[in-house]
């Protein structure tokens, strides 16, 4: 079977494109610019083009049909329409990966089912995921393109270390706090509930729906089994680092008003996406894909995730502004605090 990525080298693409070119049964390709050659399996064929240039896509792509493409960078609906015109007839089943932040904020329920309304005020990247969801569903009614949603939540590699409150820069600046005694910053009080999922378990779901019938005109949320409080999340992370947590808990409203100024899209991030309580029922997607459970719990990803970083100086990347921001936001509180 002949499968496409759009993208390919991406935290949870990575892990799938791995996977599948170690499994006979797949003739793996990708189409991206080459930037991450590297990261691109023994075996894999290479399309290198930008995607986002159609005319140059469609020649790169003349003449090749697709068993399935899975499209991994399509954010906006003008993104998808232009797959539409570009593999409608040429491929078997068209994945788009969409976002579990698409759902309802705030939930009916912290039990989240595909069923869950769609729904995000506060995160144009999730409606724009929502708005891309729509037009496939459409042509696949309408005229039986074979789509099929998946929705992906907070996933990580090795590369990764997964936060609720960041900078711009990334995870980096946030373990380089812990390692210095620093406080950092957790959203409300720490006790709303989510999930992370690691790259490798995500890629058994993902291969699962491949090539897999049942799987068209479908959405499936993909995420491990295992549900955390963010205050466990950030003391596993701690732990790992064998450093004491200093936890300093502040309103994701509140993050949200200070944060807009630096440009950190917190009302985004968190009051649409982290920081409400979420478990996801993954019943759906293991009918089919019998295969799937969590193998990598947080406690053993996120050593995994650490000693990689801490084993490769390129991926520390610090963020001094952003390292500013947390200690005067700290130091506001505390002040504001003492007048009480």
């Amino acid at each position: 079977m002949k499968a496409l990525f759009i993208g390919g080298t991406g935290t949870i693409s990575t892990a799938i494109v791995k996977k599948l070119a170690a499994d006979p049964m797949w003739e793996v390709w990708l189409l991206n610019r080459g930037n991450r050659a590297d990261a691109v399996p023994e075996g894999v064929h290479q399309i290198i083009c930008d995607v986002s240039d159609e005319v140059a896509a469609a020649k790169a792509l003349d003449g090749m049909e697709f068993d399935t493409v899975c499209e991994f960078i399509g954010f906006t609906v003008d993104q998808v329409e232009r797959d539409y015109r570009l593999f409608n007839g040429k491929t078997k089943q068209y994945i788009y990966i969409s976002s579990a932040s698409a759902y309802n904020k705030p939930a009916a329920s912290y039990v989240i089912t595909e069923g869950t309304t769609l729904a995000n005020p506060h995160w144009e990247y999730s409606r724009n995921k929502i708005k891309s969801e729509e037009f496939l569903m459409k042509k696949y009614r309408e005229e039986g393109f074979p789509v099929t949603i998946v929705r992906p939540s907070h996933t990580y590699d090795e590369r990764n270390v997964p936060l609720g409150v960041h900078g711009k820069k990334g995870y980096f600046q946030v373990v380089k706090r812990m390692l210095e005694g620093k406080p950092v910053i957790i959203q409300g009080d720490g006790t709303s509930l989510w999930t992370v999922t690691f790259n490798t378990d995500f890629a058994v779901g993902f291969t699962g729906l491949m090539g897999n019938r049942h799987a068209i005109g479908e959405a499936f949320q993909i995420t491990s089994d295992e549900t955390l409080t963010w205050n466990q999340i950030y003391q596993t992370i701690a732990d790992a680092l064998g450093v004491e947590l200093k936890a300093y808990h502040v309103s994701s409203d509140y993050l949200s008003a200070v944060g807009d100024k630096y440009g950190f899209d917190f009302e985004g991030s968190l009051t649409g996406d982290k920081s409400v309580s979420v478990v996801f029922d993954n019943s759906k997607l293991k009918r089919i894909v019998p295969d799937m459970k969590t193998t990598i719990p947080f406690s053993r990803g996120v050593r995994i995730a650490l000693d990689y970083v801490l084993n490769h100086p390129e991926l520390q990347v610090e963020d001094p502004e952003f390292d500013e921001w947390c200690d005067k936001v700290i130091s506001t509180l505390e002040e504001t605090k003492s007048k009480f």
